[in-house]
């Protein structure tokens, strides 16, 4: 038998123990703990615990274990919302299959799990909306899934709401981008399998009344393509709104929980045309990225908002003067011209109010407020005037730390 484990490898070490070179069905239940909340699987899954973690076990086919290891590696390093793969068992007597091991994904539960527990309150067009978000997660990625189902999907709660994690890849495949009708074919295997699901749950007395699990299904691929086009969609508007309508654009991505990648900004007399590439960040991703471009540590969600204003200040700067501009530079650019002078305009009586990052989030939501109202883009100085003159005294005085009331690091 051979193991291949993905470091931290340590965290396998309990579980060289286990009497691998069995069946998995055949194993002793006392090696093994019962996962109430887990849903039904085509293989033979159990969980084991070691070192105070809990690993999935599945047997399967070696040569879809090699590949789902490999790209579950690949999902998890790039920040895709899928399980996390710690290694595979193959070459196992008798021609046994081999055996994949994943980490058990903490406080998940099954759609089967959700509607039997009285507690849960989760209704099935909110799970499929879930899920419709993490299917369109996987397409802008270039993940062609194979076999989206609520079976192959762990609900995660969420501040109030749910977030969908991939379990099973042995199906997907990867490409640089997926086409219309990749994209069409994976929604249509969803809807299939969906449907099936949800008149096993009626059938088992789990579905709320009223529910058709039929037109619930059919109405999947209407929720993908509404998702799909509001975070792909090209946007046209009026070449003086182009910095604000920028702005809005790219925080109405954040809200529905994606990320920007490349803005692509083509002016005509006819107007501005906005392109945007949507993408999944990895957790922390935003901190580290403006941390090293303009050496800010600031919070996450803070990071996400700021990298963004950057983002449109590069795209108004490669418009104005026609040529592309290298981001380093409209990041350095941004950080003088547009950030710092907010944050020295703060009145010295009123600089603890307010962590000056947060203070810049307040000025760009007054900025959109104002310019809604003004049906133009007042721009930023005149945002951060009135948000110093009408907002900023009325927030309640708070402690802060001296060394980075500029909101630079101490060895920035």
């Amino acid at each position: 038998m051979r193991f291949l484990f993905r470091p931290p490898a340590a965290e396998a070490t309990g579980l060289l123990s286990l009497p691998w070179d069995r069946p998995l069905a055949e194993w002793d239940a006392g090696l093994l703990m019962e996962v109430p909340q887990r849903g039904i699987s085509r293989h033979v899954v159990r969980f084991a615990a070691s070192g105070g973690h809990v690993f999935a076990l599945k047997e399967i086919n070696e040569r879809l274990a090699r590949h789902e290891y490999a790209l579950l590696g690949e999902f998890e390093e790039e920040g895709l919302p899928t399980v996390s793969v710690l290694g595979i068992c193959v070459d196992r007597p008798d021609d046994q299959e081999a055996i994949l091991v994943t980490r058990y994904l903490e406080y998940s539960m099954s759609y089967r799990w959700l509607f039997s527990s009285p507690r849960a309150g989760h209704s099935a067009e909110r799970l499929l909306d879930t899920m419709v978000e993490l299917l369109v997660r996987l397409h802008l990625a270039g993940v062609f899934w194979g076999d989206c189902s609520l079976s192959n999907t762990l609900f995660r709660p969420d501040a109030g709401a749910l977030a969908a994690y991939l379990v099973d890849a042995e199906t997907a495949e990867r490409y640089p981008t997926l086409s219309p009708g990749q994209r069409a074919y994976d929604v249509d295997l969803a809807r299939e399998r969906v449907g099936a699901e949800l008149l096993d749950l009626q059938f088992g007395g789990l579905l709320p009344e009223g529910i058709d699990p039929i037109a619930t299904a059919e109405g999947l691929p209407a929720r993908y393509e509404a998702l799909w086009d509001e975070v792909t969609h090209e946007q046209v508007f009026g070449v003086d709104e182009q910095q604000w309508r920028i702005a809005e654009r790219l925080q109405r991505l954040n809200d529905l929980g994606f990320d920007v990648g490349e803005v692509e900004l083509i002016t005509s007399p006819e107007g501005a045309k906005l392109r945007v590439e949507t993408r999944v960040a990895e957790p922390g991703q935003h901190r580290r990225e403006l941390l090293r471009l303009t050496g800010l540590e600031v919070q996450e969600r803070q990071a996400r908002r700021l990298l963004n204003d950057i983002v449109a200040y590069r795209a108004w700067l490669e418009q104005k003067s026609g040529k592309p501009v290298a981001e380093s530079l409209a990041a350095h650019r941004w950080l003088a011209e547009v950030y710092q002078p907010v944050v020295e305009s703060i009145p010295p009586e009123l600089a603890g109010r307010l962590a000056p990052a947060e203070v810049f989030h307040e000025v760009l939501e007054h900025r959109w407020f104002l310019s809604e109202k003004a049906k133009r883009d007042v721009g930023t100085a005149a945002a951060a005037r009135s948000y110093v003159d009408n907002v900023l005294p009325q927030t309640p005085k708070e402690v802060t730390t001296p060394s980075v009331i500029a909101g630079l690091t101490p060895d920035a």
